[in-house]
């Protein structure tokens, strides 16, 4: 998992080749918390996308420009394209995760 330290390296990210899913959470997040530790088994298991974490509280006018207003969230660029979005307020299992990745393939 990446965890872009700033804006620049955030944007660069996002411009570049491959396929990324965008993890968006925060430290006080419930939900996210109840997800993130699952996040090692989702990356194995999903391994032709890198994942970058993003805090929505570190990057909120990137949130703001992504429309995520609920987390967690996972967002899924390539070529510096969205291509797929899971995007809501609701706690997300595992199992939701991986159907999500599976129909973003």
């Amino acid at each position: 998992m990446i965890i872009p330290e700033n804006v620049e390296q955030l944007a660069s990210l996002v411009k570049a080749d491959g396929k990324r899913v965008y993890f968006f959470t925060a430290g006080w997040c419930g939900d996210c918390n109840f997800i993130k530790p699952k996040m090692p088994e989702i990356e194995a298991e999903n391994q032709e996308f890198e994942f970058v974490e993003v805090d929505r509280d570190e990057f909120v006018d990137v949130a703001i420009e992504w429309g995520i207003m609920g987390i967690p969230s996972f967002v899924v660029i390539e070529d510096g394209k969205e291509t797929a979005r899971l995007v809501n307020k609701l706690r997300k299992t595992k199992e939701e995760v991986n159907n999500f990745l599976t129909s973003a393939k």
